[in-house]
């Protein structure tokens, strides 16, 4: 063996300018993804200042004098008004009015609300935002789960009648009213088969003597769901990243995670809070399913294309050629790889689902964000009203950016430059 081949073109010799070549990508990317990010940061911030523009001269062009209505009315009294006044500047030319409308939002003062009087506006929506958020991550997950699954089997399917079925299902689902479809579960679970409760938060007459306040409860339950999903998925990752898929080890983590629910169901239990729990959840079925049945659609149909156009590729007629199983083809290499756009469409569907929240929170009298926007425009908040929407503007240009953001980051093929990335 030659002495300085091994330092020249042998492992040692190569390992180091490739290992050096793979630092310097490394940082080469970093500084893109920074330079992007501050790029759709400054995107963000432009584009939420154009919403709340558009929402303050909307606001504006309410009739009358927005000015006059805040401070007559009779809920304010007479000695807090000149104070409101000079603090949201109303006492100043209508330039300065909006200079001091954008100050305070970025300062966390959103006014005083009429019909909540003294209550500042932040802390109405900080309250409701847990309720709001709730009831629509419960339903988007559970909305991307089943179209997730749906969406997989009946593109493996395609022809089949079951694919005939699904198809036609999600694209009723999809075209529904939510009106409608809210009416037509009340009428049937609440009047009908009196299985649910109607219309409401939690049940009057078990809160009169509870010991606990509501929102403490749905805090607690917040928290508790939060631990309990972090717990399930660290058991699942675990088993995947340690053991075999044997039929053993699945029904290993089926009954840790059964434990953890226990575990959950029993502390409840033992802190009295258990009763109360329940009580908010048999409230949230029928909105949560209202929301689902209507979302799923999308999520499925959108799956079941990108399952169609994932089947056609290489790698997996070379996964079929190997003689693999239909289960492990259709999951391990199709179905992860047709998942991308539907995982982005996730956070998409998140943020448009809070279009339809205004009239879901109402008909089931859910107190959320939307809720909270339909009385303040009926009883003319114009601060509580305002402080909703932009809030929900700003929630859904941030889902927005978060999708982008996943997207570009999940997919190889996409650049930080908003071109194709070159295929290697």
């Amino acid at each position: 063996m030659i002495p300085g081949h091994a330092r020249a073109g042998g492992p040692s010799g190569a390992f180091r300018p490739a290992l050096r070549f793979g630092r310097e990508q490394l940082k080469a990317r970093v500084i893109t993804m920074r330079r992007y990010m501050l790029g759709r940061v400054g995107q963000l911030v432009l584009t939420l200042l154009i919403y709340m523009t558009m929402v303050y001269f909307l606001m504006q062009a309410m009739p009358g004098d927005i000015s006059q209505v805040y401070l007559a009315n009779p809920r304010i009294p007479q000695a807090a008004r000149q104070e409101l006044k000079k603090q949201l500047g109303l006492d100043r030319p209508p330039f300065y009015q909006y200079l001091s409308y954008i100050k305070n939002f970025f300062t966390g003062n959103l006014g005083v609300s009429f019909s909540h009087y003294p209550r500042p506006v932040w802390d109405i929506l900080i309250e409701r935002l847990p309720r709001t958020i709730v009831l629509f991550v419960t339903a988007n997950c559970l909305s991307f789960y089943v179209g997730f699954v749906l969406g997989r089997i009946i593109a493996w399917q395609r022809g089949a009648t079951v694919d005939h079925i699904a198809t036609v299902v999600g694209i009723t689902f999809w075209t529904a009213f939510y009106p409608l479809l809210s009416l037509i579960l009340i009428w049937l679970f609440a009047f009908t088969l009196h299985w649910l409760p109607l219309n409401q938060f939690i049940e009057p007459a078990l809160w009169v003597t509870a010991p606990f306040a509501s929102n403490t409860v749905f805090g607690y339950m917040v928290i508790g769901a939060s631990v309990i999903a972090l717990a399930v998925f660290f058991i699942f990752w675990a088993f995947r990243r340690g053991l075999r898929r044997t039929r053993k080890s699945a029904a290993l983590a089926w009954g840790m995670t059964a434990g953890v629910i226990g575990l959950a169901i029993w502390i409840a239990h033992a802190t009295g809070t258990l009763v109360y729990i329940w009580d908010i959840i048999r409230h949230m079925i029928l909105p949560v399913c209202t929301l689902t049945l209507i979302n799923f659609a999308g999520t499925m149909l959108l799956m079941r294309d990108s399952m169609l156009e994932t089947v056609q590729e290489d790698y997996v007629m070379a996964a079929r050629a190997k003689g693999l199983p239909e289960n492990v083809v259709r999951d391990r290499y199709a179905a992860r790889n047709a998942l991308l756009p539907t995982v982005t469409s996730l956070v998409l569907s998140l943020a448009s689902s809070m279009s339809g929240g205004l009239v879901t929170e109402t008909m089931f009298s859910w107190p959320g964000i939307g809720q909270v926007l339909f009385r303040a425009a009926l009883g003319n908040d114009y601060p509580l009203a305002t402080g909703a929407l932009v809030f929900t503007g700003v929630f859904l240009l941030v889902a927005h950016f978060v999708a982008d953001v996943l997207y570009a980051f999940l997919d190889p093929r996409i650049s930080y430059t908003g071109q194709p990335a070159a295929e290697g």
